[in-house]
């Protein structure tokens, strides 16, 4: 079945950095877009980054822009996000996130924690 398994997450200061790893199994990864998502707590769930199946093109959230990078690489059914100058306003469950024709696939989240 399809499992999306996010690692790499953790307590970091303000200014550090953190680099998570979304690994996919069940399904033909290299053909599917993927994205990155947070949840702070008292907070809707919000994008912070795509990236389409063959990295051809990526988008961010503004708030992120500049300091986030996602790739990823297909021959390790693995998608990355590169977190850098992080601030305590990143602190979330960041997810990562399919969508298939029958409707949305999610990881089980990792946290991530900036704080002094």
């Amino acid at each position: 079945q399809v499992q999306l398994v996010e690692s790499g997450g953790g307590l970091v200061q303000p200014g550090g950095f953190l680099r998570l790893s979304c690994t996919a199994s069940g399904f033909t990864f290299s053909s599917y877009a993927m994205s990155w998502y947070r949840q702070a707590p008292g907070k809707e769930r919000e994008l912070v980054a795509s990236i389409t199946s063959t990295s051809s093109s990526t988008s961010y959230a503004g708030s992120v822009k500049g300091r986030f990078t996602i790739s990823r690489d297909n021959a390790k059914n693995t998608v990355y996000l590169q977190m850098n100058s992080l601030k305590p306003e990143d602190t979330a469950v960041y997810y990562c996130k399919t969508r298939f024709s029958v409707g949305d696939y999610w990881g089980q989240g990792t946290q991530v924690t900036v704080s002094s």
